[in-house]
């Protein structure tokens, strides 16, 4: 076990390379599965997600190959076998695996996944989808067996717009037979990233980025060549943490499309940006404005940086209002803030955040997200060091934080527990 010391008071400087999107990882990796010969993905993120999938596909019987940041996965010779326990546990996105393993070989039993705990998600769309396309689904001592003779095309409308579920949708639907068109589809780039590796791959996907994806099914996939897109909560967590220790800061490898929402909103506390084709920098102030931010499925501002903002919002004068719309309770971060010295008050979906200075303090990540806010507000803090525990879980995302922010300026190191 590990705990993360950061000793803050010193603004970030420089430029940071973003790594691929974690978001997009987790699930390319798995649609891998579909293909019949070699599939390789390059810009691949240094985080124990990747690594706990890449055991997974081993298991299952795929030659899987890592150098550096590109992984190359061989899945001809993979089974389907049940996995109720183990290695899935310990991954949120391993859900991923049932459209992949149902498209492939009409079969997937699967334990529950695991991962951040910040709020449960349920998978009922999900099921929905497959069930839809013509599967069984049943539970079986906490596992999910989904069973289909044969896939069909559907017609599918989502209740809620889940990225999880439109992705794994449209897995098991790129081998189905007939059409299949998914209604009140989600729209964050990284649909559109497994989108283009499964047309890489010889799927017939139109639409993925709007909220009617069509995928004409084929009887089989082939291998390609990928590279998966910068990941763009990666991104917003420097940007954060540049204008929260009032820092000169190069975000590299990004798309600033991708960044809007996110852009937008600290443009209006005050904080300087500077656009350009592959890159963003983030100039901050001696002092902020309060601001209203509400968490909204993407083109919105992305819950996933929620937990920071709330970081930068103690940094801000007034009073500031943070509300998330796409989880209900995704405030457990909040306590280990009011240990720092924080003023935050929680009210249904909204949290209320007035200005304050953060003190050094030990506190715990409950998950991933939440341990990048904890860095963030440990970096503002100018006397005394925060001890940071539940490092997993920052691990789970951030590729070589650690080392980055030592670069960028930052007396950050990690310690023995």
């Amino acid at each position: 076990m590990e705990k993360l010391l950061v000793s803050g008071g010193r603004p970030l400087h420089g430029t940071v390379q973003i790594s691929g999107a974690k978001n997009s990882a987790v699930a390319l990796i798995p649609a891998a599965i579909l293909a019949e010969s070699e599939v390789v993905l390059d810009n691949l993120p240094n985080i124990s997600d990747v690594a706990t999938y890449a055991e997974i596909l081993t298991e299952l019987g795929g030659d899987v190959e890592r150098s550096d940041s590109t992984m190359i996965i061989n899945p001809k010779d993979m089974i389907s076998f049940p996995m109720h326990n183990g290695l899935v546990k310990k991954l949120r996105a391993s859900y991923y695996l049932m459209g992949a393993l149902l498209g492939r070989f009409g079969e997937a039993i699967i334990g529950m996944p695991g991962g951040c705990s910040f709020e449960p998600r349920p998978i009922d769309q999900h099921i929905k989808g497959f069930e839809a396309l013509g599967a069984t689904v049943s539970n079986d001592h906490g596992s999910m067996h989904i069973y289909a003779k044969e896939l069909r095309g559907a017609k599918i409308y989502l209740d809620v717009s889940s990225v999880g579920a439109t992705i794994n949708i449209m897995l098991a639907a790129s081998r189905a037979k007939g059409l299949t068109v998914i209604e009140n589809a989600a729209k964050e780039p990284e649909i559109i990233d497994v989108a283009t590796l499964l047309n890489a791959m010889g799927a017939k996907i139109k639409g993925a980025g709007t909220e009617t994806i069509r995928i004409e099914g084929v009887e089989s996939l082939h291998g390609c060549r990928h590279s998966i897109i910068p990941d763009r909560i990666q991104a917003g967590t420097y940007m954060i943490a540049a204008a929260a220790t009032r820092g000169d800061l190069i975000i590299d490898n990004v798309i600033p499309k991708h960044m809007e929402a996110l852009t937008a909103k600290l443009e209006e506390m005050g904080v300087e940006i500077q656009e350009f084709d592959e890159s963003i920098r983030v100039i901050g102030k001696p002092q902020y404005e309060h601001a209203d931010v509400k968490a909204l499925i993407y083109p919105g501002f992305a819950t996933d940086l929620q937990s920071p903002m709330a970081s930068l919002l103690t940094q801000a004068q007034g009073v500031s209002m943070l509300t998330d719309y796409v989880y209900s309770n995704r405030f457990k971060y909040v306590p280990e803030l009011l240990r720092m010295g924080a003023k935050i008050r929680v009210e249904g979906r909204s949290a209320i955040i007035e200005g304050s200075k953060l003190n050094a303090a030990k506190v715990r990540a409950s998950d991933l997200r939440a341990g990048a806010a904890l860095v963030i507000a440990g970096l503002t803090v100018e006397n005394g060091i925060t001890e940071i525990s539940g490092v997993e879980y920052i691990d789970r995302g951030y590729d070589q934080l650690v080392e980055k922010l030592q670069q960028l300026g930052a007396e950050v190191w990690r310690q023995s527990v």
